[in-house]
């Protein structure tokens, strides 16, 4: 037992100090993978426990100022990472096919590993996204997605600074960094108040964008398999497989949180449309040839009474008050004036008093 645990350390010692980059051994954090799992541990913990337990009793704050410049602070974060991700040599001097890193201690290799570095630090400033979630109780955006993608991140992007801080995986950070430029500029907009909505239609397609980033991420990785390119072959799985989990996480989202809505939207609206031909409709509202009855009163051709519902028969309304009906050719549902939804009588069947 003592040998194997021995060779674990042994190999653990081996590839942080002759696999890794000696460049940035010595940087904060950087040292092992420990201390940021420890950190992302904390976070999870602090957003779905501790966080929730402490707000349990306290009224939630607004932070409408705070949040106002805390995005438009991300904006700028991401629009300066963006740039030097462009900087680094992406759609100027970089292959979209191949781009090996460089570890040399050139001036430009080592802005590129120190533009690596602070994309990881960035991942930890967006632990405040739930934070400020969780202030203002908003626990229903403290879900498995938006946990997961937060905890992941700088653990991930940890191992690409640590061991690869340049050439192909910083096409995701360019592709990730521009998304966020677009996302915060939304949450800083969105921060300003209600009067912002009509402006902010397009929400839904940020988790388009998430979707789409993660298709060119794996594209990008996985054709590394397929190809000959002096760049670590873990590094592509790990990056691909990242990819692809993240995409299946935010397709699953955008599925409930906008597939599903769409489905409520039309169902009152469906609900609102009566059967034509003297065939009654659910939830308050029916249809009679084109026109309309709706909360209990009558539309067309006929009267109404103290709020009471007309039926049509064969296109001719009768009056019903106080919820009783008599109806000869014609299909009724009713109560107190009110459509009902449980019963459409077959005509034939229909002849109360």
């Amino acid at each position: 037992m003592a040998t194997i645990i021995q060779t674990i350390v042994d190999g653990y010692t081996d590839i942080m100090e002759n696999k890794s980059d000696p460049r940035v051994k010595d940087w904060f954090l950087m040292s092992g993978p420990f201390p940021t799992l420890a950190i992302c541990l904390t976070y999870a913990f602090i957003v779905k426990v501790l966080g929730p337990k402490l707000m349990e009793n306290r009224k939630p704050f607004e932070l409408k100022n705070t949040l106002i410049v805390y995005n438009a602070l991300q904006v700028i974060l991401s629009a300066w990472l963006f740039g030097e991700a462009l900087h680094a040599g992406w759609f100027t001097t970089y292959s979209f096919r191949c781009q090996p890193v460089d570890y040399s201690n050139s001036p430009h290799a080592l802005r590129v590993a120190a533009g690596c570095y602070w994309y990881y630090i960035s991942k930890f400033t967006e632990f405040f996204d739930t934070f400020f979630f969780v202030l203002r109780k908003k626990y229903n955006h403290v879900n498995r997605l938006h946990v997961i993608h937060h905890g992941v991140m700088p653990l991930s992007t940890w191992f690409g600074v640590k061991f690869s801080p340049g050439g192909h995986s910083t096409f995701f950070g360019m592709l990730n960094t521009f998304v966020h430029i677009v996302m915060y500029t939304y949450y800083m907009l969105a921060a300003f108040g209600p009067q912002m909505q009509k402006y902010l239609w397009w929400k839904k397609y940020l988790t388009v964008m998430q979707m789409v980033q993660f298709v060119f991420v794996m594209l990008h990785a996985f054709q590394l398999l397929f190809i000959e390119c002096d760049y670590p072959k873990a590094f592509v799985w790990w990056i691909g497989l990242h990819a692809f989990m993240f995409y299946f996480l935010f397709k699953d989202f955008y599925n409930q949180a906008y597939s599903k809505k769409r489905k409520t939207d039309e169902g009152p609206a469906a609900a609102a449309v009566a059967i034509k031909n003297g065939n009654a409709k659910a939830n308050g509202t029916t249809v009679k040839n084109g026109k309309a009855i709706g909360n209990g009163k009558s539309i067309s051709n006929g009267k109404h009474q103290n709020g009471n519902a007309s039926i049509y028969t064969n296109g001719n309304a009768s009056i019903y008050t106080n919820g009783n009906a008599k109806v000869k050719n014609g299909d009724i549902h009713e109560t107190n004036g009110f459509i009902n939804n449980e019963a459409i009588r077959n005509r034939n069947h229909i002849n109360k008093s």
